[in-house]
């Protein structure tokens, strides 16, 4: 079966791994095989938020023909506490 793994290290690049795998494979075996935790090693398996076309699963997640892994990176910033400063920058320029 067809499944490919993303991971965008930024806001303007992206990689994305095609893979070829046997039926039954788990979201863990595809990572594996895309060997991603190589190349960007600051996403460390301890670390890692995936999901399957943006829902959150688990490493042991079968996969189905056709899906795409999504290895997401962690938050910068809490999106509520993001909001609130953008909010109040806008209330002091009034």
């Amino acid at each position: 079966m067809r499944v490919s793994v993303a991971y965008c290290p930024g806001p303007d690049r992206q990689t994305v791994i095609g893979l070829e795998l046997d039926e039954g494979a788990t979201v863990a075996q595809a990572i594996e095989a895309s060997q991603l935790l190589i190349v960007h090693p600051e996403i460390g398996p301890d670390k890692l938020a995936i999901g399957v076309f943006g829902e959150r699963v688990t490493p042991a997640t079968v996969l189905r023909d056709g899906d795409r892994v999504e290895i997401y990176r962690p938050l910068k910033a809490d999106p509520k506490t993001a909001r609130r400063r953008r909010a109040a920058g806008r209330k002091t320029k009034r």
